[in-house]
């Protein structure tokens, strides 16, 4: 897999403190330092991304580390960049207007958006029920109740990796008006990414029964690490994706309004926008390793694992935009996730000695864990 190399030990690891004012827009003739220099003065923290299971690992620690940080810091970042931005006369975007102009309005403007967010959730929830009807309609209640569970165990790990989105856009400073844009592009990639991963698991599932036990493997070891108490640290400046995009890829070191590409001197550069939607991608790689094969453990049939999917990260650029500042209150739901991981890693060892689970039976355990995780989360943070 072209990614591989990043992941050292089954990790992307990235730090979400900040030392230096890393990505500012600022006037071009004031620049006089590199994108890979800038990272290197950043100070050290610790957030990963695992390919396995270490990475929903990490993300607990940060839960419960970083939550102040995030309550505090969280609303800062964008407002920084922008104040700044507005002392810049220079970057401009295509219809002329200031490349970073700060968008107005404040406090109405984020009320609004989140109010916008909220109805394409509950669309896109809405047309995943209406989809599961019509399947159980036309298939069969079993067909339905594996979609339902397909749904509700991709939804829970999709909000689940929003809280490592969150803390990439910090660490890479991006202001709140850009992320939208990175996520929408982030979506697309893992759209096709998770079609050919999931036709590729259903050819080799038909192919080669034992893949079943590799699979179910993958899911205990992620509930695992979801309770375990190792954890490694790295410094993204030292990371090899960090270092072969500056090595191939001449980065700038601010953002120029929404562009992935600026041109500086006669010479088409990145901007660091470019580099997240990167890091989006290659974390949504990590995250497909364990969550497809949990979908498998519900379902053989390669059309059900992909709509579940399709729904569940269709609607994930409004998740984010609507719960980013307070989903690090959840935090039982880390927990509730490892345990349907496990039971479903056991589901699938027993299939394969032809001790079959119903579906009504999964379907029951997933819904009834991943609530539970979620209201007990609600009732300690109202205490």
């Amino acid at each position: 897999m072209g990614f591989a190399p990043p992941i050292h030990h089954s990790c992307l690891q990235i730090t979400p403190r900040f030392g230096p004012e890393l990505f500012r827009a600022r006037p071009r003739s004031t620049l006089s330092f590199s994108f890979a220099s800038s990272l290197r003065h950043a100070s050290a923290s610790s957030c990963f991304i695992s390919s396995v299971g270490s990475r929903r690992y990490g993300t607990r620690l940060l839960r419960m580390r970083h939550a102040k940080e995030t309550e505090q810091e969280g609303l800062s970042i964008s407002e920084e960049v922008a104040k700044t931005s507005s002392q810049s006369h220079d970057g401009l975007n295509i219809d002329g207007k200031a490349a970073s102009d700060p968008p107005s309005g404040g406090k109405q403007d984020s009320v609004t958006r989140k109010a916008s967010s909220a109805r394409t959730v509950a669309f896109w929830v809405f047309a995943a029920v209406t989809f599961g009807v019509a399947l159980g309609i036309k298939d069969g209640i079993e067909k339905a109740s594996e979609f339902f569970a397909g749904y509700l165990l991709e939804q829970s790990l999709s909000v689940d990796n929003l809280f490592v989105f969150v803390l990439i856009f910090r660490y890479f400073k991006v202001p709140k008006m850009y992320q939208g844009r990175v996520l929408t592009y982030g979506i697309a990639g893992a759209i096709i990414f998770r079609a050919t991963m999931i036709l590729l698991g259903a050819a080799t599932l038909q192919r080669f029964e034992a893949v079943n036990l590799l699979l179910a493997l993958i899911l205990l070891f992620s509930s695992y690490k979801l309770f375990s108490a190792e954890e490694e640290e790295t410094d993204l400046a030292d990371n090899f994706i960090v270092k072969t995009c500056q090595k191939f890829i001449p980065i700038t070191a601010y953002y120029d309004g929404d562009r992935f590409l600026t041109l500086q001197a006669g010479v088409w550069k990145a901007t660091p926008l470019l580099l997240t939607v990167a890091v989006i991608e290659l974390s949504d790689i990590a995250f497909a390793v364990d969550s497809i094969p949990a979908v498998f453990g519900v379902t053989r049939d390669p059309f059900i694992v992909f709509s579940s999917n399709l729904f569940a990260i269709s609607g994930l650029r409004s998740l984010y935009i609507l719960v980013s500042e307070s989903m690090s209150e959840l935090e039982y739901l880390q927990p509730a996730i490892g345990i349907v991981l496990g039971f479903l890693g056991t589901k699938m060892i027993f299939d394969f000695f032809g001790y079959h689970v119903p579906i009504e039976v999964s379907l029951g355990f997933v819904a009834t864990s991943l609530s539970a995780g979620v209201l007990l989360s609600l009732i300690k943070n109202s205490d």
